[in-house]
C-alpha cells in the first residue's frame, strides 16, 4: 500500500517550485534592469514573466503508452 504522503514526491515537487521562482526572480530581474516599455501594467508583466518560468521549470507529466 502506498503512504499517504510520500516524502519523495514532497521532495520533488519542493524542488520544481523553488526551480519556478529562482527562474522568476532572474526573469523579472532582467526585465527591471532593462526597463519595461509603459505598454504593459507591471502585473501583467510579472504574471507573463511567472508563467514563462513555469513553463522552463515544470516537469511535463504525460500519460499514455508509447508506440
Amino acid at each position: 500500500m502506498k503512504p499517504f504522503v510520500d516524502s519523495q514526491e514532497l521532495a520533488n515537487n519542493f524542488n520544481e517550485d523553488e526551480a519556478v521562482w529562482r527562474r522568476y526572480r532572474q526573469k523579472r530581474g532582467l526585465r527591471l534592469l532593462r526597463g519595461s516599455s509603459r505598454l504593459f501594467l507591471d502585473a501583467v508583466l510579472d504574471r507573463l514573466d511567472w508563467l514563462e518560468a513555469e513553463r522552463e521549470c515544470r516537469q511535463k507529466r504525460y500519460l499514455g503508452k508509447l508506440m
